[in-house]
C-alpha cells in the first residue's frame, strides 16, 4: 500500500462513541430530508402543471433535474469529504438544501422551481453521499450494522411517507408546503449535526482530482440522461445512442485517468477486494428490482380499480417490511456476519419476486400482502448486513467514497430499474393484448396487465438468482479467508 493512504489515526482524533445517537438523530433527519423530496414531489407534478400554466414535458424536469445533480455530483461531494472532513461537507450540504427547499416553496414560476431543485440536488448530493460513512464512524464495529440498519428503516420511512404526506399538504395546504416542511426538520438537523457530529479531519497534503471529477460527472450525466429518455424517445435514437456512447467511453477514460494517478477521486485499489465489489453489485441488482416495482400502481388501479389514495396505501407493504426488518437484520449482523444475512436476504427477495409473479385479478386484498411482504423482508435483511459489509471493508479515510459508491448504486440502480422493467412490462402486454406499437398499456385489457406483471416479477426474480449467486461466492471467499487468517501463527513481535 503506497504511502499516501494513511492508516494511522492521530492520538487526538480517537473516536468519541458517546455521542453515537445524537449524531443518528442529526444525520437521520437529512437521509430523511433527502429521501422524503425524491418521492413527495412525484404527487405534485399535476398540480404543478397546472397552477405554474406549464405542460408536463416541462414540469417533470422539477423532479429529473433533481435526480441528474444528485447522480452526477455525489462521487465528487464524497471525495471531498475524505479530503477536508465529513463533517465539513455534510453541514454545508444540509444548509444548502434547506434554503433551497425555502426558495422552492416560493418560487414564482416553473423555471425557477426547476432552477432551485437543482440547487436543492447539490445539497441533497452533499448529504446523501456521506449519511452512511458519518454514521459507520459514529458506531463501534460490534454496533455497525443495527446503526446501518437504523439509516435503512429512515430510508423506507421517507419512501412510504412521501406520498401519503405529498398528496395530503397539496390537499390542505398547497404544492408549496411540500417544500416548506423542510424548513422546521432542516434547521433542527442542522443544529444537531452541528453541535455532536466531530470534525474528524484526514491527514492533510491531498489534492482534488480535478479531471476525474469532471470526467465522472461527464460520463454519470450522459448516463444518466439516456436511461431517463430512452424509453420515451427509443433507444435507438441517435441522441440517446450518442448519450450512452459517451458514458460509456467516460467510464474506460476514467478507470484509465484513476490508475494513473497517486490522489484519483476514486480510488480503484478498493475494487480489487472481491468483497467489496461483490456488495456493490449486488446492491445495484437489488436496487434495479425495487425501482421495478413501478409497474405495481398499474395492478392496482388498472385491474383492482383501486382509487389513487388506496393504491398509495397499498405500496406501502414493501417499504413498511423493509423498515422493520433492517434494524433486526443489521443487529444479526452484527452478532453472526454480515455475509450470511444478506444472502438468506437475498434468497428472501428471490421468493418474493417468485410471489408477486402470481398476482392475478381475483387476488384479495390478504393475497396481495402475503404476496409483497417477501420482497419488503428480504431486502431488509439484505440491505443493512451489506452496506456494513461495505462500510466495514473500507479503510477510515475512504468511508466517504464508500458511502457515496453505496449511494450510487442505490440511484443507478433506479435509474436503470425504471426503464429496464418498464420495457418488459410494456412490451410484454401489447404483444399479448395486440395493442399496436405505439399504443398506451393503460389501454389494455386487465388480464394483458396481469400477464405484463408476471413476466417483469419473473425476470427480476432471475437477476435476484444472479445476486444470489454472486453472494454465495462472497460467502465462500470470506470464510477461506476466515480459516487461512485463523491458521496463520502470530508475528513473533505480537507473540511477545
Amino acid at each position: 500500500m503506497s504511502s499516501h493512504i494513511p492508516h494511522t489515526t492521530q492520538p487526538s482524533q480517537q473516536i468519541d462513541y458517546t455521542r453515537k445517537w445524537w449524531v443518528m438523530l442529526g444525520v437521520s433527519m437529512g437521509i430523511f430530508l433527502g429521501t422524503i423530496d425524491g418521492s413527495i414531489v412525484n404527487v405534485s407534478l399535476p398540480t404543478l402543471e397546472d397552477e405554474l400554466h406549464t405542460s408536463f414535458a416541462t414540469v417533470q424536469w422539477v423532479v429529473i433535474g433533481y435526480l441528474l445533480v444528485i447522480t452526477s455530483l455525489m462521487l465528487g461531494a464524497a471525495r471531498l469529504a475524505d479530503m477536508i472532513g465529513k463533517k465539513r461537507v455534510y453541514l454545508p450540504g444540509m444548509a444548502l438544501f434547506t434554503a433551497a427547499s425555502v426558495l422552492c416553496g416560493l418560487a414564482p414560476s416553473v423555471g425557477f422551481l426547476i432552477a432551485f431543485r437543482a440547487v436543492q440536488g447539490v445539497g441533497s448530493a452533499m448529504m446523501t453521499s456521506l449519511g452512511m460513512a458519518i454514521i459507520t464512524e459514529a458506531f463501534p464495529p460490534t454496533e455497525r450494522g443495527r446503526a446501518l440498519g437504523i439509516s435503512g428503516t429512515i430510508v423506507s420511512l421517507g419512501i412510504s411517507l412521501g406520498p401519503t404526506l405529498g398528496g395530503l399538504l397539496i390537499g390542505t395546504v398547497g404544492w408549496r408546503a411540500i417544500f416548506l416542511v423542510n424548513l422546521p426538520v432542516g434547521v433542527l438537523g442542522l443544529y444537531l449535526v452541528r453541535r455532536f457530529v466531530p470534525d474528524w479531519r484526514p491527514p492533510g497534503g491531498q489534492r482534488f482530482d480535478v479531471a476525474g471529477a469532471v470526467i465522472i460527472l461527464v460520463t454519470l450525466l450522459c448516463l444518466a440522461l439516456g436511461l431517463t429518455f430512452g424509453p420515451e424517445s427509443g433507444w435507438d435514437h441517435p441522441a440517446i445512442l450518442a448519450l450512452l456512447m459517451v458514458a460509456a467511453g467516460g467510464l474506460v477514460t476514467f478507470v484509465a485517468v484513476e490508475s494513473r494517478l497517486e490522489q484519483p477521486m476514486v480510488d480503484l485499489r478498493l475494487f480489487r477486494d472481491l468483497l467489496f465489489s461483490i456488495s456493490l453489485l449486488t446492491a445495484l441488482m437489488v436496487f434495479v428490482v425495487l425501482a421495478g416495482m413501478f409497474v405495481l400502481p398499474f395492478y392496482l388501479e388498472l385491474v383492482k380499480g383501486y382509487e389513487p389514495r388506496q393504491t398509495g396505501l397499498f405500496l406501502t407493504v414493501i417499504p413498511a417490511a423493509l423498515g422493520l426488518t433492517a434494524p433486526v437484520a443489521g443487529s444479526l449482523s452484527d452478532r453472526y456476519g454480515s455475509r450470511g444475512i444478506s444472502l438468506i436476504g437475498l434468497v428472501v427477495v428471490v421468493l418474493g419476486c417468485l410471489s408477486a409473479s402470481t398476482l392475478t385479478r381475483d387476488t384479495s386484498t390478504p393475497g396481495y400482502i402475503i404476496r409483497l411482504l417477501p420482497l419488503g423482508v428480504g431486502v431488509g435483511m439484505f440491505q443493512s448486513p451489506n452496506n456494513s459489509a461495505v462500510m466495514g471493508t473500507a479503510p477510515r479515510e475512504r468511508l466517504g467514497v464508500a458511502s457515496g459508491l453505496l449511494a450510487l448504486s442505490r440511484t443507478l440502480g433506479q435509474s436503470t430499474g425504471i426503464p429496464l422493467m418498464g420495457a418488459i412490462f410494456a412490451s410484454r402486454v401489447i404483444a399479448v393484448s395486440s395493442l399496436g406499437a405505439s399504443s398506451d398499456v393503460t389501454d389494455a385489457p386487465p388480464w394483458a396487465i396481469v400477464e405484463g406483471i408476471e413476466l417483469s416479477f419473473l425476470v427480476s426474480a432471475v437477476l435476484v438468482v444472479m445476486g444470489v449467486v454472486l453472494a454465495l461466492a462472497a460467502f465462500s471467499l470470506e470464510q477461506r479467508r476466515a480459516r487461512q487468517a485463523a491458521n496463520v501463527p502470530p508475528h513473533p513481535s505480537q507473540a511477545a
